[in-house]
């Protein structure tokens, strides 16, 4: 009977396509023991159980809107496009289109969103306009801006100083003015920070027409036919975008809201969904020996739960890769952290999510992981193909304390970096774990976003909190709302 109960558990789990998962330092001696894993063994069927559910037939337990009204979990249907999907075939052609159109005849793009609606693009153009971004993009792109990501006036005064720079020196090079294309995103189209920085810039262009050719696309809530985005569109004959129902922001990267941003970019979108598909794929069933993000998920869990690990460092050895650190807080911080069960228990649940980037804070955060409370699990993120890329010389051979750097292989060194960052803190039963990709283009991003997100799910699941609202969040929400009235 023991036999039939017990949960495989393999602390490596590795793809054939470059994707590996390795948790062996979540494990052991004042860590999580097998013993611990096998009590979970019911709780660990369910969850796969409740995902598996969402999969089949869109509904999460006890969901509901922030209008109390039952609403659907779309999320996993993203990465298989189809008419039940809210990635039709229909929607990845107009999207190509778009971003064609957009390459070719626009100067500047500013994308206007907030929360979900940035983080996810953000991490695509960091990733795709990396020097190591191994997929094929457009040789020429319109320059693009992030606004609305916060209401920071010295933000905005930035964009507007370099806009205005490229269009007088457009005007006296090719005595034209500078296109620029407008993207508000926002589901209910009044959201604070895009919608000020959509008017502010919209104004301003429109205001300086002897500089600028200003044009709009907007990304919202098509069934919102009266929504002041819709309207616009319709006036202005704008290109428009379906925020899909059913897809929470955190999760709305593999949506319009993520993918209009690597439309522009020229990013191969069918490709990003192949790797979250066959990522969907992999994390199927109960078993912790095949299934990487229920693995995951059950070690954060219990890390947590008895073991105090309730801050996760979110570390990935990359410059490049912080947006994704920003991307992954959101999505833990909004789907974890709620006050009560889905029974309606206080629980007081979640984990604190932290940004680090090796070997960056490595000089800053790692004396608090290795010496500071036990308080943490550190997720290193590793890609492969960076090493063998850079090789340092040493020009001053009078220097004897140089000699030891010639010959270096930087991505070599990084990868030591991280390696003695996992030895020290495992030496001190300190937990981490480890996802390598074996290089960065489409695949493996949709790969990695799916993994997260699947994890995600499965640790809601096993702490059966919602992981698709967010009543914190509109708290805030209605008192800012209250107070900008009175303004």
């Amino acid at each position: 009977q023991m036999k039939e109960q017990r949960i495989p558990m393999q602390e490596t789990i590795v793809f054939s396509k470059g994707f590996s998962y390795h948790a062996a330092n979540m494990l052991g001696e004042g860590r999580i023991s097998p013993e611990e894993v096998e009590a979970l063994a019911p709780r660990i069927r369910q969850a796969a159980a409740g995902v598996e559910k969402i999969r089949k037939e869109g509904w999460a337990k006890n969901h509901l809107s922030k209008d109390g009204n039952p609403e659907p979990i779309f999320f996993p249907r993203l990465p298989y496009p189809g008419s039940d999907s809210p990635n039709t075939p229909e929607l990845l052609r107009k999207l190509a289109d778009w971003g064609a159109k957009a390459r070719a005849e626009e100067d500047a793009v500013v994308f206007c969103g907030v929360g979900g609606s940035y983080l996810g693009g953000k991490v695509l153009y960091d990733c795709c306009t990396s020097g190591y971004w191994a997929g094929q993009t457009a040789a020429s792109r319109p320059e693009i801006f992030f606004a609305g990501n916060n209401v920071d006036p010295e933000d905005a005064e930035g964009i507007r100083i370099r806009l205005e720079a490229m269009a007088r020196a457009c005007r006296e090079k090719q005595g034209r003015r500078l296109r620029v294309l407008l993207v508000p995103i926002s589901k209910s189209g009044t959201t604070l920070e895009p919608t000020a920085a959509f008017l502010y810039f919209y104004s301003l262009l429109q205001d300086q027409g002897d500089l600028f050719q200003v044009d709009g696309t907007v990304v919202t809530d098509e069934r919102m036919e009266q929504g002041p985005l819709n309207r616009l569109a319709r006036k202005h004959g704008w290109p428009m975008f379906d925020v899909p129902n059913g897809v929470g922001g955190r999760f709305s990267v593999l949506s319009t809201p993520g993918m209009i941003v690597g439309a522009v970019l020229g990013m191969d979108l069918p490709e990003l969904l192949r790797g979250a598909r066959e990522m969907d794929q992999a994390c199927r069933g109960d078993s912790l020996d095949t299934n990487p993000a229920l693995l995951n998920a059950v070690l954060k869990f219990l890390g947590a739960r008895d073991h105090g690990a309730v801050t996760e460092v979110f570390m990935p050895y990359a410059m490049r890769l912080k947006a994704l650190g920003e991307w992954y807080v959101q999505l833990l911080a909004e789907s974890l952290g709620k006050r009560k069960d889905r029974e309606g228990n206080t629980v007081f649940y979640g984990r604190t999510p932290v940004v680090a980037i090796g070997t960056t804070d490595m000089h800053a955060q790692t004396q608090l992981h290795q010496d500071g409370r036990r308080d943490k699990a550190v997720q290193f993120l590793f890609i492969d193909s960076w090493k063998g890329r850079v090789k340092i010389r040493n020009p001053f051979p009078e220097i004897g304390e140089y000699a030891k750097y010639a010959g270096l292989d930087m991505g070599r060194a990084l990868e030591v970096a991280m390696e003695a960052n996992e030895e020290a803190l495992a030496s001190d039963r300190r937990m981490n774990a480890l996802i390598r990709l074996s290089e960065l283009n489409e695949y493996s991003l949709g790969q990695l976003f799916f993994f997260l997100m699947l994890s995600i799910a499965y640790e809601g699941e096993l702490a059966d909190v919602d992981a698709y609202d967010q009543p914190g969040v509109e708290i805030y929400k209605r008192l800012m709302g209250e107070k900008l009235k009175k303004r």
